[in-house]
């Protein structure tokens, strides 16, 4: 089994219950056990601002998935709750799921980079990843509550 973090995202729709579903839909794929899941975050949109705000978690999954399998397989959760990838980048969605971290995997192609190429960038990852893993390091980037730290927060709430 590896260990997996992988970071939700919704603003379409019921957000809250899209995320909370997309944790069952983890904890039900083949080969994996959902582990532990972060708090739920309201956080404002990245990229594209003139979009509604997101509820964001990470979950915690172990895996015997290689994490070309995983991603398919998040990517099929997706599409299972709606979402249709056209391209656009950071703009509204039903349900965002991506592949943060695999212990001891560091890779990069075409369809996967691991880890996540811009966690350090974004406190939507980083408030609920640090939930989880707040000592974590992260190949090439560094530890989680490190990089938590360098950004601002500002606008991000932790929901009840």
């Amino acid at each position: 089994m590896t260990a997996a973090f992988i970071a939700l995202g919704s603003n379409l729709g019921d957000a809250r219950a899209q995320v909370l579903a997309a944790f069952d839909a983890l904890a039900s794929l083949p080969g994996t056990q959902l582990r532990a899941r972060s708090q739920l975050y309201l956080t404002p949109p990245w990229g594209v601002l003139d979009q509604p705000s997101f509820v964001n978690a990470v979950a915690l999954v172990d895996t015997t998935l290689t994490p070309h399998e995983l991603l398919d397989a998040l990517l099929a959760i997706e599409r299972a709750a709606g979402r249709v990838r056209d391209g656009e980048r950071w703009g509204p969605r039903t349900l965002d799921l991506d592949v943060l971290h695999m212990d001891a995997i560091v890779m990069s192609d075409e369809r996967l980079s691991l880890p996540h190429p811009r966690i350090r960038e974004r406190a939507f990852v980083l408030l609920p990843l640090h939930d989880l893993a707040a000592e974590l390091v992260l190949p090439g980037q560094g530890r989680v509550k490190d990089l938590l730290a360098a950004l601002d927060v500002a606008g991000c709430e932790r929901l009840p």
